[in-house]
């Protein structure tokens, strides 16, 4: 899934008519100050993301799942959410984009409105500035934000393994998730977040052409991985191996090796933020 924040006025307007422009499954996400109900729409179900179910300002976007929610993390029908990453994980096994419409502590890329726009108020890659919604070229921002990071989520790769032609012949799914520790020992400074930057290009050709090797292993049906890039926080998620098998030791035997090899041979470089000192960890003295 591709998210974008868009903050600022007319923020709704420029998601309206993005999500229209767009080839794929669309989730809007909408904060309550950002829009009113429309008259007539009412919450369908307590999963708003499921079946296009539709909460607060429903179908006033052309999108298949529309959501509203406070400042506090509340739907404005039934049910809340603990954050937008966690938003975004329940979205992304099923769609195609995500807008976020007036949030900006959101780590994904933004297009940010209004007459004074200020790119460091917003944590993602800013892909436009503009005084207002009209001024957006759409066809360029369609294109910035397809060539944008996807949020890929360790369920999309396994439903991805799930869909393979082998599945029948499968009897194990392995996966490993790598995150961002907080700690090595009890006295150790805190880690804040760790910062990812990969070498374009040549990263996910190095990914693919280990995923490939493995998968001439006997036994090994379909192999993926994904290395999320930015500023990951202490407790967050940064690295996923998803390994389809005909049994468990194979299946088991190629994660390991997957993600052995992803982090001694792909080019993805991690600066370390503690509460007393940044550095790059290749680095350090």
């Amino acid at each position: 899934m591709r998210p974008i924040s868009i903050v600022g006025d007319g923020a709704s307007a420029l998601a309206r008519r993005l999500a229209a422009g767009l080839d794929g499954r669309v989730a809007v996400v909408e904060r309550d100050e950002a829009s009113d109900p429309v008259p007539g729409d009412e919450p369908r179900g307590n999963d708003p993301a499921a079946d296009g179910g539709v909460v607060g300002p429903a179908r006033r976007h052309d999108a298949d799942t529309a959501i509203a929610f406070d400042a506090d993390g509340n739907w404005t029908g039934r049910g809340s959410v603990d954050g937008f990453d966690d938003l975004l994980d329940g979205l992304a096994p099923d769609h195609d984009y995500l807008i976020a419409v007036g949030a900006s502590r959101l780590r994904v890329p933004a297009i940010l409105l209004g007459p004074d726009p200020d790119p460091e108020s917003v944590p993602g890659t800013v892909l436009a500035t503009a005084g207002g919604p009209e001024e957006v070229a759409l066809d360029a921002l369609v294109a910035e934000l397809d060539g944008a990071e996807p949020w890929i989520t360790r369920e999309t790769l396994v439903r991805r393994v799930e869909a393979s032609t082998d599945a029948e012949r499968s009897g194990a799914i392995a996966t490993f998730t790598g995150r961002v520790r907080a700690r090595d020992a009890p006295d150790d400074d805190r880690t804040t977040h760790l910062a990812f930057e990969k070498y374009e290009g040549v990263a996910e050709e190095r990914m693919e052409a280990i995923a490939g090797e493995l998968e001439a292993r006997d036994g090994v049906f379909d192999v993926r991985m994904h290395h999320r890039t930015g500023v990951i926080e202490a407790g967050e998620d940064i690295v996923f191996v998803v390994v389809l098998a005909g049994h468990r030791r194979e299946a088991f035997r190629t994660v390991e090796d997957g993600i052995d090899r992803l982090k001694d041979e792909v080019p993805i470089f991690k600066k370390e933020a503690t509460e007393s000192e940044t550095f790059w960890v290749h680095r350090r003295d």
